[in-house]
């Protein structure tokens, strides 16, 4: 196991683990700003849940690219000015985010919060390419441990962030709220200035980029290459042909393009690699992760807005934060559950999964809030150790990778959070709301108060009507405060449209969980073959480079 001394190997080894905390925890309380804002730009811009988790897809989607180059790139360049491209991306990301003015046309205000969150995540993505391969450098000896230390930061961001929403929530307006990650992204720049970084155990040994792209190889490259073809159709063609008002982005060429690039990334690897098939163990992790980037994040960025469905939107939010303190929380115990319960990676995250299927299970049929703190507490631990370790066991069993597949492995998660996960939710929720009015013979209510635009997903599940987000905003507005006031149901103002509007919203956010809680399924099943996998070897143990450049355990 990835466990031993706790000292690092440079100097400045504890600069660079806070400095890499911060500059996470500046993500953290944008991605929980973002979240918080999701009614505002609801009623304002009158989005569907469709629309809105498109644009926090978009939170996610541009993470790839950013890490993805960032981690190809950075042994060549150096961390210091992939720190200063992060920083400069950041500040972009506020200017076009804060753009959107009342009045603008539902498609403007579509367009700005979109790119705005895509370049906040690829400033995000920009620094984990830092972030990742620098921690499990600096120590070698408990990656584990250190790397849930640095991704520790996200749910304290979190947290930060979810605070700001509830106490500051009608005290600011949307962008002042918005504005406030600016604040920890110029600590994070000013404790990374002027330090100096030690390069990874495979740049040590000299190796090229193909060499350390071998046991990634085509394999894994496919993976990448699907969840591009993903990106180019349905994100980045949709938002330029919007923007710029040519058919060819939305056409059938474009989707030729979009598989082109796809294939011209996996037939790039396959020269630089001399066409390596690339570890069958890689493979597995990586399609591990990109069902754990929807179930992690795509989760996080849903469950503050599917709670408030089920209950009301400040109990949702304190249940986020409740989550994210325990998060927080159990991510410094890492090293404990590994040296005394004696767990191993991989079955931290196999037990893990389990956490997650009991936690989402019982997030579905939570009536009160004492018993959401006791599912919630359940969905925390099942996701606290997810991302964190599945980075160590890419850097504990693939030295010869470098920052590379550790970086290629974010990209994925992300990208499957924003073309996946994200947008699957919020078409799930808008579709199981949909089909609760249906069964219960209020089809005239459904298209009555339906959007503007259907709602979908990846061009294969049906589209359907969805409710309009600024009314369906206003009936749970209406809703929480007569039953806060205690308004007796012969006294309310709410409509017969707006009470099933309600009801129906209810039955979504719970149908929603139920479905979201079978990708936790699939990933309890790829780690228990790999605790077998490791057992027929004699258990999981760190690989280190030799001289020669080869691996060996």
């Amino acid at each position: 196991m990835s466990n031993g001394s706790n000292e690092g190997i440079a100097p400045n080894a504890k600069r660079l683990l806070m400095a890499g905390f911060m500059a996470i925890l500046a993500a953290g309380i944008g991605f929980a700003l973002r979240n918080g804002l999701t009614g505002e730009w609801k009623t304002l811009f009158r989005f569907t849940d469709g629309q809105v988790g498109l644009i926090g897809g978009a939170g996610f989607s541009g993470f790839c690219f950013g890490i993805i180059f960032g981690g190809i790139v950075v042994d060549k360049i150096g961390y210091g000015k992939l720190v200063g491209a992060a920083f400069l991306l950041h500040v972009l990301s506020a200017v076009v985010t804060l753009s959107p003015a009342p009045d603008v046309s539902q498609a403007t205000a579509f367009n700005l919060l979109f790119c705005g969150s895509f370049i906040f995540s690829l400033a995000n993505g920009t620094l984990e390419a830092v972030a990742n391969p620098l921690i499990a450098t600096i120590y070698p000896k408990n990656r584990t441990h250190y790397l849930n230390i640095l991704h520790a930061s996200w749910p304290a961001g979190m947290i930060l962030g979810a605070f700001v929403t509830l106490f500051l929530g009608d005290a600011l307006p949307w962008k002042a709220k918005l504005g406030l990650y600016l604040i920890p992204t110029a600590i994070y720049g000013l404790m990374f200035l002027g330090q100096k970084f030690p390069k990874s155990e495979a740049s040590s040994k000299g190796l090229s980029l193909g060499e350390m792209m071998k046991d990634v190889g085509i394999l894994g490259a496919s993976i990448v290459g699907v969840l591009l073809f993903l990106f180019f159709r349905d994100s980045l063609g949709g938002i330029i042909g919007a923007i710029t008002g040519i058919g060819f982005f939305t056409s059938q060429s474009w989707v030729t393009v979009s598989a082109l690039v796809a294939v011209g990334f996996v037939a790039w690897v396959a020269v630089i690699t001399k066409f390596a098939l690339g570890h069958w163990m890689i493979f597995i992790l990586f399609i591990a992760h990109a069902i754990l980037g929807s179930l992690e994040l795509g989760t996080d960025s849903w469950i503050e807005n599917i709670n408030g469905s089920i209950l009301t939107a400040k109990q949702g939010t304190i249940l986020f934060i409740f989550a994210s303190a325990m998060m927080f929380a159990l991510r410094f115990s890492s090293h404990w559950i590994e040296s005394r319960l004696k767990l191993s990676p991989i079955a931290i995250l196999f037990t893990c999964s389990i956490f997650a299927i009991v936690g989402l299970l019982a997030c579905s049929s939570v009536t009160t809030l004492t018993v959401a703190f006791g599912a919630v507490l359940l969905y925390s631990i099942g996701k606290t150790f997810f991302w964190p370790t599945m980075l160590a066991v890419v850097g504990d069993r693939f030295p010869r990778s470098g920052a590379v597949a550790m970086s290629i492995m974010g990209g994925i998660g992300m990208l499957s959070v924003g073309q996946i996960g994200g947008p699957g939710l919020g078409y799930a929720k808008d579709r199981f709301t949909a089909e609760h009015l249906e069964a219960k013979g209020q089809q005239a209510v459904l298209v009555a108060n339906k959007a503007e635009k259907p709602s979908g997903l990846l061009g294969i599940f049906k589209e359907v009507s969805a409710l309009d987000g600024a009314k369906m905003e206003a009936a749970k507005k209406l809703a929480e405060k007569e039953k806060h006031e205690n308004v007796s149901p012969e006294k309310s103002q709410l409509t017969a449209d707006q009470k099933a509007m309600v009801e129906a919203n209810i039955a979504g956010a719970r149908q929603t969980l139920k479905a979201d809680a079978a990708l936790p399924v699939g990933m309890a099943v790829i780690y228990l073959l790999l605790i077998f996998y490791f057992k027929a070897i004699g258990g999981y143990r760190p690989v280190t480079i030799s001289e020669d450049g080869a691996a060996k355990a």
